[in-house]
């Protein structure tokens, strides 16, 4: 009786310490999963290139199954993706684990513009570099403006007084613009607004003379012949957009060639498994048809990045955008 008495107490001792390794002990990280909805940060305003990329990718995530929990993308565009950088920053318990991010290139020149912010881009979590997005300068086809040429000598005309709408301040969109207007000796007043797709209508409906829009922003407009490209930022003609020469094309090297870059990236802090489970997630998103689909027709460019490659990617960026805002007068 005593064998079994002890027998019996050594398999209950033994379920117990079990079960109890099973809470504390560190869990797998390719066990890991969402316990619940995953915030979707977005750095820009609605209807912009971050946010239609956001929820194409939410769509394909849901319709593929490819997270037990939802994505919920949430806009917050203030302060030229401050707002979203310090959210991210800024994540504790719990949501360090279930909050990423979709980035613009206001994820360099935001910290740098804003030291104050505290934001350290290395500290973020690497989950993926999903393309890398084109610029064209765009003009309203009202303007009868089809080169560069002419549009120089408009923008000439009209001094101060011409409209270059774009996306945030110190961002990529003001970069361009202080680009053009020194390499052209133009003197455009840039104006901010919040979203790349409010920048579209503000020209569209001749709120603003010209704009340099990602295609994915001003395409609808473009294809009901309401808007013309002029001129691309691209090493190459783009394919959608045979009959805007590059800038390299016109011979101007005082215009960079440039590419925004579009990554998800996650809280600073996150766990080994959380990463490990997004980055398979959005490697997923990114070999989809969808995904393949809409890189195409939207003219974006660009293999998938993460880990290690990603920050190195990150890091030669952050240089580039340091020296440009030196030479604008910005920092």
């Amino acid at each position: 009786m005593k064998t079994l008495f002890r027998s019996a107490m050594y398999t209950i001792l033994g379920v117990l310490v079990m079960a109890f390794g099973s809470l504390v002990a560190p869990q797998d990280a390719g066990a890991w999963e969402p316990r619940k909805p995953v915030d979707f940060v977005i750095m820009a305003g609605k209807g912009g290139g971050a946010d239609k990329m956001a929820r194409l990718m939410q769509t394909i995530i849901e319709k593929h199954k490819l997270s037990t929990k939802p994505f919920i993308p949430i806009n917050k565009p203030g302060g030229s993706g401050a707002e979203s950088l310090i959210h991210l920053k800024n994540a504790s318990g719990v949501n360090k684990d279930h909050t990423v991010m979709v980035t613009l290139n206001s994820f360099y020149t935001t910290p740098l513009r804003q030291p104050g912010l505290g934001v350290d881009i290395s500290t973020f979590t690497p989950v993926g570099r999903m393309a890398e997005d084109t610029f064209l300068l765009w003009v309203h086809k009202d303007s009868g403006i089809t080169n560069v040429d002419q549009f120089v000598k408009a923008a000439k005309a009209k001094g101060n007084n011409w409209i270059m709408a774009g996306t945030g301040k110190g961002q990529e969109d003001q970069l361009l613009t202080s680009f053009l207007n020194a390499a052209y000796g133009l003197n455009m007043k840039y104006v901010p607004f919040k979203g790349g797709g409010r920048v579209a209508k503000e020209l569209a409906g001749k709120h603003a003379d010209s704009t340099v829009n990602n295609p994915s922003e001003q395409l609808g407009f473009y294809q009901a012949g309401t808007t013309r490209p002029i001129a691309a930022f691209t090493p190459d003609r783009m394919e959608l957009f045979p009959d805007a020469p590059t800038f390299q094309e016109l011979g101007q090297k005082g215009i960079p060639v440039y590419f925004m870059q579009r990554s998800v990236v996650g809280a600073p802090g996150m766990s080994k498994g959380a990463q490990k489970y997004y980055q398979k997630v959005f490697s997923k998103v990114y070999k989809t048809s969808e995904w393949q689909d809409y890189m195409k027709k939207k003219s974006l460019r660009g293999a998938f990045l993460t880990g290690k490659k990603l920050k190195k990617y990150w890091a030669v960026e952050k240089d580039i955008h340091q020296k440009m805002l030196k030479d604008i007068g910005e920092i």
